[in-house]
Formats: C-alpha cells, sequence, structure tokens
C-alpha cells in the first residue's frame, strides 16, 4: 500500500532511489521493511521503487479503473470511522456466520492489532468506542518490536505507536451474540504440561505440542468481560462448525487443524479472574480448556488402505506403502455445513494447496486428511488455467468450495464430487483438476506479462450463504484488496460486480461479514460489512490521524430506489 499513496519523499536525498533506500529504514518497523527490501535483491528492488516514484513524477498515472456498470450502480455504502490514527484494524465481525439474524441491528466489532483494542461502532447511534483485550500473563511480550533507537519515522518521530501483546487477529461471532478472538493469552513457549509428550491426554499422546504462537479469548457483551483460553495449538482464523457442541475451528498452525467444543467450555463455573495489566478489560481464564479442545495433523491415506497408520512420511519422503503427513501454515479455514468436514488453505509454497479433515468417530486416531492443489504446471490442463496460492476459503451451503488465488489473481472453486481420486499414492495434489474451475479476478493488471499477472491482492474471499448482501445466495465475494474494492461472481454468467470504495483512498479490505437486520425491510434490512484493515491508516487519503472505517455495502433495486 505504501507504494500507492506514499506523497512525502522530499527533496532531502540526491536521487528517489537514495530516498526509497533510506526511507524504509524509519520508524517503528523500519528494520522489518529494510529486511523485506533485501529479500527481494536490495539494488534491483530500490530500482524498481525509484523508477516507478520518476514516472509518477513526470505525470504517469495508471489507468482508470472502469466506471460502475450494471449493479454496480446500485452499491449503497455507509463508513463509519473507529480506532485511532495508528489502529491496525485487521478483521471484523456483525453477525453468526451461520445465521446472519443474529445480533440484528447490534454492534459491529473488529480487532485492532496495534494496540489490542476490541473496536466497537453503533450504527445506530453512530457512536465508536474500544476496550483493550487481556493477557493472562503479564510477561507476554509484543507483537511489534518496541526496543527504542529505530530511525525516527516520517509521522511519528521516535513514539511507539505498536504495542501489541495479545496480538489479536480475527473475531468470529456465535449463536448467543458473543465475540470469539484468535489472541494470545500468554508466552508462545510455555505450553501446558497436557499439550506435551508424557502427558495422558489423547491428543498429546497422538501428538504433542510444544508451543502456540497465539491462544484464543471470547468476549461477553451483557458483562464486558473475556474469558482467555489456552490452547496446544496456534490460533489465526476462526470457524464454527454446525454441530450440537458449536465447535469453533482453528487456523494458523503449521502441524495441526485444531478446535474448541465451545458448548461444554462455557457450560459451567467461571474460572479465576486475570490480573489486570496496563487498563486491560476484566477476563477470567476458562478452567475447562484442556477438556473442550482437540487437534490433529493433516495426514493424507496415501497408502490407500482406508486408515491412517504409523508411521508416516513426514518432510519429502514419499514412500508409497506409507501415509504422509502434510504441514505449512494453514491461513483460511472453513466448515462444511453438509458434512462437518474441516477445510483449511495452505498458501505457502507454489501452487499451494487445500486441505479436507474429517475427524471421525474417534479422533484423533481417526482422523483422516485430504490434500488438493488448484491445477499448476499440469499437462491435462491448458495453461491460461494454472492457479496459485490459495488464501482464503469458504464454502456454499451445498459444500462447493471457494478460495481466492492471491498469487495468481482468480477466485477457483473445487468440487469435490468431480474427483474420481481422493486417497492412495496419486493424491498429493494435482490428482483432481477436475474439481477446478478458476474465474479470472477483474482489476489491475501487469504490463507486457504473458499470463494472468494480477496487479491486485485478494487478501481473502467469503460466500454469502444467505443473500446478506442482495445479489443471491451462495454468491462468492474476494476481496480486491489492493483495488479498493469488494468482488462478487455470479458464476454461472462469469460476470463480475466490482464494489469499490472511492474516497478515502486505500480501501485495504481482509475479512468480510454479513447481516439482516431486518427481513422485511428489502435492501436496507441487509447488508455485508468489511473494514479498512492497512498496517498503516497514516498512508490512507488524509495522512496523519485519518482512521480505518468500517464499511456497509447494500445493493438497491436501482440507482434512484430509496
Amino acid at each position: 500500500q505504501i507504494t500507492r499513496e506514499i506523497t512525502h519523499l522530499d527533496q532531502r536525498f540526491s536521487s528517489t532511489a537514495e530516498a526509497w533506500d533510506r526511507r524504509v529504514n524509519f520508524g517503528q518497523r523500519g528494520p522489518q521493511m529494510s529486511g523485506a527490501l533485501s529479500g527481494m535483491g536490495r539494488e534491483r528492488a530500490v530500482q524498481q521503487f525509484a523508477d516507478w516514484t520518476d514516472r509518477i513524477i513526470a505525470g504517469e498515472v495508471p489507468p482508470l479503473p472502469p466506471r460502475p456498470q450494471g449493479e454496480e450502480r446500485n452499491v449503497v455504502l455507509t463508513l463509519w470511522d473507529w480506532g485511532t490514527g495508528t489502529s491496525y484494524v485487521h478483521d471484523e465481525v456483525a453477525s453468526d456466520k451461520r445465521d446472519p439474524s443474529v445480533n440484528a441491528g447490534g454492534d459491529v466489532y473488529a480487532v485492532s492489532m496495534s494496540d489490542d483494542r476490541l473496536l466497537i461502532v453503533d450504527p445506530n447511534t453512530h457512536e465508536s468506542r474500544d476496550l483493550r483485550v487481556p493477557v493472562w500473563d503479564p510477561e507476554t511480550p509484543s507483537y511489534f518490536p518496541t526496543a527504542p533507537g529505530f530511525e525516527p519515522s516520517v509521522f511519528w518521530g521516535e513514539e511507539i505507536v505498536l504495542d501489541g501483546p495479545a496480538n489479536i487477529h480475527n473475531p468470529m461471532m456465535d449463536q448467543d451474540g458473543r465475540v470469539w478472538l484468535t489472541s494470545r493469552i500468554r508466552v508462545s513457549r510455555d505450553n501446558p504440561d497436557w499439550c506435551r509428550e508424557g502427558s495422558t491426554n489423547s491428543y498429546a499422546e497422538y501428538f504433542p505440542l510444544t508451543n502456540s504462537g497465539r491462544q484464543a479469548s471470547v468476549f461477553h457483551p451483557d458483562t464486558e468481560e473475556f474469558t482467555l483460553i489456552d490452547t496446544c495449538f496456534g490460533t489465526h482464523h476462526l470457524q464454527f462448525g454446525e454441530d450440537a457442541e458449536n465447535t469453533l475451528y482453528f487456523s494458523g498452525d503449521s502441524r495441526v487443524v485444531g478446535w474448541i467444543r465451545t458448548t461444554p467450555l462455557l457450560d459451567g463455573p467461571t474460572g479465576p479472574p486475570v490480573d489486570q495489566v496496563r487498563d486491560q478489560a476484566p477476563a477470567r481464564l476458562a478452567p475447562r480448556a484442556e477438556m473442550a479442545q482437540g487437534w490433529c495433523p493433516t495426514v493424507v491415506d496415501t497408502n490407500g488402505d482406508g486408515r491412517i497408520t504409523r508411521p508416516w512420511n513426514t518432510g519429502n519422503a514419499r514412500d508409497p506403502n506409507l501415509d504422509t503427513q502434510f504441514t505449512g501454515f494453514a491461513y483460511g479455514v472453513v466448515v462444511s455445513p453438509v458434512d462437518n468436514s474441516v477445510w483449511v488453505a495452505r498458501t505457502g509454497g507454489v501452487p499451494g494447496r487445500i486441505y479436507r479433515l474429517v475427524l471421525g468417530d474417534n479422533p484423533p486416531a481417526t482422523c483422516s486428511a485430504e490434500v488438493y492443489e488448484p491445477p499448476f504446471e499440469n499437462p491435462d490442463v491448458p495453461e491460461e488455467d494454472w492457479g496459485f496460492s490459495p488464501r482464503g476459503i469458504d464454502i456454499t451451503r451445498d459444500g462447493i468450495i471457494w478460495t481466492a488465488l492471491s498469487g495468481s489473481g482468480h477466485l477457483a472453486s473445487f468440487d469435490r464430487s468431480k474427483c474420481t481420486v481422493l486417497i492412495g499414492p496419486e493424491a498429493t495434489g494435482q490428482h483432481c483438476v477436475e474439481g477446478w474451475t478458476l474465474y479470472p479476478a477483474p482489476g489491475p493488471r501487469m504490463k507486457n506479462a504473458e499470463t494472468s499477472a494480477s496487479a491486485d491482492f485478494h487478501y481473502y474471499n467469503w460466500v454469502d450463504q444467505f443473500n446478506t448482501l442482495g445479489l443471491g445466495e451462495n454468491v462468492p465475494i474476494a476481496n480486491g484488496t489492493t483495488s479498493d474494492a469488494l468482488l462478487a461472481l455470479n458464476a454461472e454468467s462469469g460476470e463480475w460486480v466490482r464494489m469499490r470504495v472511492p474516497y478515502p483512498l486505500g480501501f485495504y479490505s481482509r475479512g468480510l461479514d454479513g447481516r439482516i437486520d431486518d427481513p422485511d425491510t428489502g435492501w436496507k434490512g441487509r447488508g455485508v460489512w468489511a473494514d479498512f484493515g492497512t498496517n498503516i491508516p497514516w498512508h490512507l487519503e488524509g495522512g496523519a490521524g485519518t482512521t480505518s472505517k468500517i464499511v456497509k455495502f447494500q445493493i438497491r433495486p436501482d440507482p434512484l430506489a430509496f
């Protein structure tokens, strides 16, 4: 985003190349920026940024985005400010994904990673406020580097503006309007003994875990208290299943997929209060965390005997007589409303993979995974239909997977029912290209490229299962994260509805959510919600002091409808 909205490369430097080489060292995260630039090959990368800047100075501008057409002219946007000028608002939530009538007309929530704040806006009174998400261990370090001595920021000087021990990332709402968060409650390496080798916990006996980078918490709106939940596995995104125990599944661990059975977790006496540090909100520690959680590695039945058995292949080993464990950081997660299978997207590597995990009757012993790669370098598929880097993942009510291919610029569907091979030695990724359909997303393109060469970035995607937007049920929507838009697809026609946020420039969206406030008031009672999720709101149009916004998207019957 800095490359789209930066406006302050001043005249203190002899060239734009020198300016860029210095600019990426400034501020609290300067060392990280500088390291990333060096990882790309510093000299060449600096010259690329300098060339871009020189061309802008000379008057070059990018192609204009198209004017709204058709349904795009019916889009209604409503924006509310929230947070502060340094709030890194990662994701928001408005309702229960399984039932968008939950919390009808109520507050909308978001997490600010930069300062551990749960942001709250009342869309009726237009008032916003926040609470600091608590940690259990006061020694929990900040996710951001907070040591002094960095080169002063152009905007904030030597001020520490990013300090987030709780490292809150993603919220999700349950059937009772509680807000569940992936958040850190302690030092990552300090997994409880019952997670580790030597424990009698059945999951630890099967696959012990020594550390978890982030754990979980839940906010109770009625009391404005938090319950902190220690997890053996790392967490990142989270989604509810549709079972009687309201099981909550998590991505965010490179080794396993974890879950919490939320009904038994909260069914009983509350835990002890947590000592408050700084100005964090009141909290209690969940007393039934061990009993309520479980986890499984993603092991595929590659020997085809119908079950998962040890020993299994690990790393790059591929003995066809053994099953195979696959690892990698799981980003997106979703649960099938058809069979309660759990799907995760692992973006890392090319082409990246999606996984289906079934727990079976007696997890962890009965857990079994399947793995699928989007078509890539596959001789049975034309090159123009190759794609890579699934990141977000969601599902329709009838079980069709949708994933945004963040690398190749596609929104892709996957229909497992079309697969002829599910297990066995060939079931390692490219064995079900017939299940995939790739839709090139609209948006900016790189010049002079031979492949799709999308210059947009699809941070995540979401399926509007219940027509909360107004374009129909089960409509997939991709984030046009670097094109200021949400991109809704009509899969039957292949046509897109681009819902751009024209002002302020810099609508950098991540997660989104839908809610039906009043089903009897037509388009006015429905809406999809997304936020300005940039790390750096001071690079939004408006500059320093500009805050994140929450945006409500609605589709009216015609451009003049009121």
